[in-house]
């Protein structure tokens, strides 16, 4: 089956025309397309380029992988039964659950593959959308738990879904956050262990929620190994950020110089992907930090050093970069020119790229 067979397939599933579905995917990601290029697609004219295959795999709720080259329909459609059902009926939960269990589920190559999507996409994804085909995948994997290595794959799902919540609600992430950390101990992965309490502490750390949290997750992945590493490098820029919003300032520069040190041994080459820690990432973690510190000399310079290589296919970063600028002139004493600095920053990106952590940002600059 061709990638325009499958796509013609999936629309008309739907019962949509081709202009439908050209009209999913401007409204949800604010492009331009038009019902002619999708024929083209289905004609296999032209194929979609990375960008438009994810626009179609949330529009469609298909995973990525499914629509990247030619796939078998036998193949995609035990794909899709295990894993794109969205999870909305309890009773559509128990049947993808046991129907993954009598088939015995994806291999731990797929899982890897899933993994690997997910990061990508939610660096660009909403959190509504990945926090549904998550939560689908999580039912799945809760099947395969009597290996060890699924144990590992279960932690980093986790870890993503509880990204989708937001830190300062006190329950629900916080909750996820701690069930992926017993998830990783089950699999007796100290990588795995570390990089979830790592993710969890750098992603309540930036959003300036349940600082406790933060700061018992980085210290158990600080103790569970001293090994250079992204979870390591996560982990201290969590409990900097968390001493800077403390006001504890030589701490969260101690822990800063620190990070960089972890950096230069760990950090990744994968630019786009939840999963990696490039330079741009790295600036984007001292943006805020030395904004928060009051530092308008360091904030600009790591802004500008992460603006410089930040993808242009993830301008949610730009925003978040931009409202640390935001924060920066609230911090100086001039509060209505920081609110309406960051207010104007987040108001150029469609509403529908808007994160949890961009929204609880914007009220940290309001308050």
């Amino acid at each position: 089956m061709t990638i325009g067979e499958l796509i013609r397939d999936l629309r008309k599933a739907r019962g949509w025309s081709q202009g439908r579905l050209a009209s999913e995917i401007n409204d949800a990601f604010g492009t331009g397309l038009e019902r002619e290029y999708v024929g083209r697609w289905e004609r296999c004219k032209v194929a979609p380029g990375p960008f438009y295959l994810r626009c179609l795999s949330a529009v469609l709720d298909v995973p990525l992988a499914v629509l990247e080259g030619e796939v078998k329909r036998r193949t995609f459609l035990s794909d899709a039964a295990a894993t794109a059902i969205a999870p909305v009926v309890a009773s559509d939960l128990l049947s993808v659950g046991f129907a993954a269990r009598l088939r015995g589920g994806p291999s731990i190559d797929d899982w890897e593959g899933k993994l690997s999507t997910y990061g990508t996409e939610y660096m660009s994804f909403g959190a509504v959308d990945i926090q549904r085909r998550v939560s689908g995948e999580l039912v799945v994997v809760q099947q395969q738990l009597d290996n060890p290595r699924l144990w590992s794959v279960a932690s980093r799902l986790m870890t993503l879904y509880a990204k989708t919540f937001p830190g300062s609600d006190g329950s629900k992430a916080v909750h996820w956050y701690r069930m992926a950390a017993e998830a990783a101990d089950h699999s007796g992965d100290d990588r795995a262990r570390v990089w979830v309490r790592g993710r969890a502490a750098i992603a309540l750390g930036y959003e300036g929620a349940s600082l406790g949290v933060a700061d018992m997750l980085a210290d158990q992945a600080m103790a569970i190994s001293d090994k250079p590493s992204l979870g390591r490098l996560n982990a201290v820029m969590g409990k900097a950020h968390a001493a800077a919003l403390r006001g504890d300032r030589a701490t969260a520069l101690k822990l800063a110089v620190e990070g960089r040190r972890i950096f230069d041994q760990a950090g990744s080459y994968e630019q786009t992907s939840d999963y990696a820690v490039p330079w741009w990432r790295m600036n984007v973690f001292l943006s805020l930090l030395l904004a928060r510190l009051g530092d308008e000399k360091g904030a600009d310079e790591a802004h500008e050093q992460a603006r410089r290589e930040l993808p242009e296919e993830l301008p949610r970063f730009a925003t978040h970069l931009e409202m640390h600028r935001g924060l920066m002139l609230t911090r100086s004493g001039d509060r209505a020119g920081g609110v309406a600095y960051a207010e104007t920053a987040l108001g150029k990106l469609p509403p529908e790229k808007h994160s949890l952590t961009l929204r609880m940002l914007m009220d940290e600059i309001r308050a």
